[in-house]
C-alpha cells in the first residue's frame, strides 16, 4: 500500500493506492491522525480512486475520521472519485451522508481555494509525503 498526503492550505490530499487491509488500515488511520496536527477542523480529500483492493477497513477508517471530527466540532470529508461498490458500502452503513464526493482533486482544491477567498492556482503548502511505498 501506499499513501502520499499533499497538504494545501485549504486541506490535505491523501492519495492511497494498492491494497488496504487491516495492515494498512494501521498506516492509513494514523496519517489521518497525523493531519490533526497540521490543522483545527480540518478539510480531508480522498483520493482512492488506484486502490486496487481494500476490506472493511477502509469504512472503519472513514468512521473513524468522521467521529474524531464531529467529537471536535469540525472539519469535512470529500471522497473523490470513489468506486461503484465503496459508494454502495457507503450507502448501505449510512455514512455516504457524511462525506461530499467530487470528480477531480485539482477541482475540488482549485473549489475550496474560492471558498477561502485565494486567488491563483493550487500549490501544497511542502511537497508531498509518502508514508509508506510498496507492497507488505
Amino acid at each position: 500500500m501506499r499513501i502520499e498526503t499533499t497538504r494545501y492550505l485549504q486541506c490535505t490530499v491523501i492519495r492511497a493506492s494498492g491494497e488496504l487491509d487491516h495492515a494498512g488500515r494501521v498506516r492509513f488511520s494514523a496519517c489521518i491522525n497525523a493531519v490533526w496536527d497540521w490543522s483545527d477542523g480540518p478539510v480531508l480529500v480522498f483520493d482512492l480512486a488506484e486502490l486496487d483492493f481494500y476490506d472493511s477497513s477502509v469504512i472503519g477508517v472513514l468512521a473513524m475520521a468522521m467521529q474524531r471530527m464531529e467529537e471536535e466540532g469540525g472539519g469535512r470529508i470529500i471522497l473523490v472519485r470513489p468506486s461503484g461498490h465503496l459508494l454502495s458500502v457507503l450507502r448501505l452503513t449510512d455514512l455516504l451522508s457524511h462525506v461530499e464526493l467530487r470528480e477531480s482533486v485539482e477541482e475540488t482544491v482549485a473549489e475550496l481555494m474560492l471558498q477561502s477567498g485565494e486567488s491563483g492556482s493550487p500549490a501544497p503548502t511542502r511537497p508531498p509525503v509518502v508514508v509508506h511505498s510498496g507492497r507488505r
